[in-house]
């Protein structure tokens, strides 16, 4: 006896009627898919693609492959973390295709102390503030130009997780990694931010006379 595998069941989200009513022939619909998305998808591409034009690019390639493939979409995950799942290939392809793409991936331990002993562990105030608030004050150009230093595959991790919102399971999900390796780069990530952005910090204090 064959045993047929077993199928997951389908996630209800905010997404579900407008993706049923697609997959079931409503096509003029899918630009409303668009409109609700687009914003989304072009900051996401900002931060992982460091230019402009490679963010459209991102945004446009997404909703192409979308279009292609919703169809087979049988929603056993959110939409939002297929799309983002869609986005973060594109953004490989892309990275791949570059002729400004590393002859090899650059990995954060050479960037963080061999020794964990000289990492401080206290984490100052604004370490511990949500990054998306943080995007919002004085320091916003500061650090997001310490987020493009990161390797991709740091950046991605916490991008996703930290101003997208997405949770470590669904991290992972998306970049087809483990909870626990998301973690990792995670904290790798935080640390090197918390790195880069001493000195801005430093040089922002004020001063008592």
């Amino acid at each position: 006896m064959q045993i047929k595998p077993t199928q997951r069941p389908k996630v209800t989200d905010d997404d579900t009627a407008l993706i049923t009513a697609i997959q079931n022939g409503d096509g003029e619909r899918f630009e409303e898919l668009v409109t609700r998305y687009e914003g989304n998808l072009y900051n996401f591409g900002i931060r992982i693609c460091k230019d402009i034009s490679d963010a459209e690019d991102l945004v446009q390639e997404t909703f192409i492959n979308i279009f292609r493939y919703l169809k087979d979409f049988r929603q056993e995950t959110k939409f939002k973390n297929w799309m983002y799942r869609i986005a973060t290939g594109v953004c490989h392809r892309m990275r791949r295709r570059s002729k400004y793409a590393p002859d090899r991936e650059l990995s954060l331990d050479e960037f963080l102390p061999k020794d964990h002993a000289e990492i401080d562990t206290e984490l100052p105030v604004w370490a511990a503030m949500p990054i998306n608030h943080v995007l919002n004050r004085e320091l916003g150009d500061h650090l997001k130009a310490s987020v493009k230093e990161l390797p991709p595959q740091y950046r991605l991790v916490l991008v996703l997780r930290d101003m997208e919102g997405f949770s470590t399971d669904e991290t992972a999900e998306i970049l087809g990694i483990t909870p626990a390796n998301v973690k990792v780069r995670l904290h790798r990530a935080r640390l090197f931010l918390r790195d880069e952005l001493k000195g801005y910090f430093h040089d922002n204090q004020p001063h008592t006379p």
